[in-house]
């Protein structure tokens, strides 16, 4: 077995996480769950075996083996691992997962992880829930592998700064910068990756965001063109209409939420017209 699949739309059941320690007694345990997961994080090298799938053991692989599977570890001394015993439930999108992977970087968060839900689950499940359940993820989300659903890391790397950065100026160059490519090679990855160029993600996510702003909050408009990156009404104005089909006080109005006068879809004096269109200023990417 190389690969499994993976159900990450709700959240898991956590039943016993801990600290194990193996290889003291014994230098090889055999062994199944029959009904539940296990997630392991390794701190040591040995083996694991299941059916004629040998994997290596290294310090910060991580490992996700399905119930019912049978299990064979082999130590080479003391061996010590974070492990979950966990259930999933098959609904939602699948994702395949290689059953061993090497977590790199990101072992010390994961560790950092399994560590709080260890502790947690005494005395808070839900706690503990949260923890697997945000692990899990980063385990299905490693840029090692290619399983089905797998993001290209130069991708999820830009747009986690677009995110991060999505009230700030944002150019193509810039964001390539952040994650040490080319503009040109994140311009042809992303397309190939979303179908989208990396300007039209921005605008999206920009609108994307502030109908929500606009239909959940009772800030200004200017605000929320200001919390979006756009801070010339009249460019929010036309990104609104252009993404959202229709104009900021009229995407208020559909969610029936008032704006900070108390007047329900316009943050405007009654009867005044929408910001006049304008076009989008040179050399930047802060309108759409």
């Amino acid at each position: 077995m190389r690969t499994t699949t993976l159900w990450l739309d709700e959240p898991p059941t956590v039943v016993g996480a801990g600290i194990g320690v193996h290889g003291v007694s014994t230098a090889h345990d055999v062994f199944r769950l029959p009904d539940l997961w296990q997630l392991h994080l390794y701190h040591y090298e040995g083996a694991l075996t299941l059916g004629q799938s040998v994997h290596a053991i290294r310090p910060g692989h991580v490992s996700l083996v399905p119930p019912d599977t049978e299990v064979h570890f082999h130590y080479r001394g003391r061996s010590e691992h974070l492990y979950v015993h966990l259930r999933l439930r098959e609904s939602g999108s699948a994702r395949a997962v290689p059953v061993m992977q090497d977590a790199a970087a990101e072992s010390a968060r994961l560790a950092d992880l399994l560590r709080r839900a260890v502790t947690a689950l005494p005395a808070s499940p839900s706690r503990a829930t949260a923890e697997v359940w945000a692990a899990l993820w980063r385990i299905a989300e490693l840029p090692s592998g290619e399983g089905e659903g797998r993001r290209h890391p130069y991708v999820s790397a830009a747009q986690a700064h677009v995110e991060e950065h999505l009230a700030d100026p944002l150019s193509v160059p810039d964001i390539a910068r952040a994650v040490g490519i080319s503009h040109t090679h994140l311009t042809r990855l992303f397309r190939a990756e979303t179908g989208l160029t990396v300007v039209s993600y921005i605008r999206r996510r920009r609108l994307q965001r502030a109908r929500h702003l606009l239909a959940s909050s009772t800030l200004s408009v200017t605000a929320v063109a200001a919390a979006v990156g756009i801070a010339d009404l009249q460019a929010f104005n036309k990104a609104c209409r252009r993404e959202l089909g229709a104009s900021p006080r009229e995407v208020r109005a559909t969610a029936g939420r008032p704006g900070p006068g108390g007047e329900k879809g316009s943050s405007q004096a009654p009867g005044a017209p929408d910001a006049p269109e304008a076009p989008k200023a040179p050399g930047h990417l802060t309108g759409p």
